[in-house]
């Protein structure tokens, strides 16, 4: 046991390790995704369910671009545990190969300057949205509507990730000893 140091060898199935996945990974190691983190803190180091989060959009290299009432970033610091929901399948060639200069081209436009910013008609959320929608457009696909694509890929990532924080809040209260696995941190 890493907390106390006895043995594991016939201690039984009630004392054995259970392995359960991280839902948040490392941002800055997932190309090309749409990341979701709590504007403050950490989704484990206290996040509490309704407090206010931020998102972004990552290039290929794992820069996060991101907007809020000081304009746009580009961080490549900040966003390392994060749910990450991948937008490039890898067969598309194309757009795989387009992705940063869209991404940069469409964040200097004058719709994501400091000035324009509102909390809560055009912020992070519209920025990241606004941008898949200009790449499903190019593409001759459908836009997606904020309630649509909320729907379809965040509220599965985050029931998985709330499930996971409640467990690990329990557990961190009850005396069980965590330990983040070595393979996990290097694949997020």
């Amino acid at each position: 046991c890493p907390a106390c140091g006895r043995p594991l060898r016939g201690a039984g199935l009630l004392a054995a390790p259970v392995r359960l996945p991280s839902p948040f990974r490392q941002g800055h190691r997932q190309p090309r995704a749409f990341l979701l983190r709590p504007t403050a803190g950490t989704f484990l180091g206290g996040y509490d369910g309704e407090s206010d989060l931020h998102v972004g959009i990552t290039n290929s290299n794992g820069v996060v671009y991101n907007y809020n009432e000081e304009g746009i970033h580009r961080a490549e610091t900040g966003w390392e545990q994060c749910i990450s929901i991948p937008l490039v399948q890898p067969d598309m060639f194309g757009l795989l190969q387009q992705w940063d200069t869209l991404l940069e081209e469409f964040s200097v436009g004058e719709a994501w300057l400091p000035h324009r910013y509102e909390e809560h008609d055009h912020n992070c959320y519209t920025y990241a949205l606004a941008f898949i929608n200009s790449v499903l457009t190019a593409q001759g696909k459908r836009q997606m509507s904020k309630s649509e694509f909320t729907e379809k890929f965040v509220i599965p990532q985050t029931k998985k990730a709330s499930k996971y924080i409640t467990l690990h809040q329990e557990l961190t209260a009850n005396d069980f000893y965590i330990v983040p696995l070595p393979d996990q941190e290097k694949q997020s």
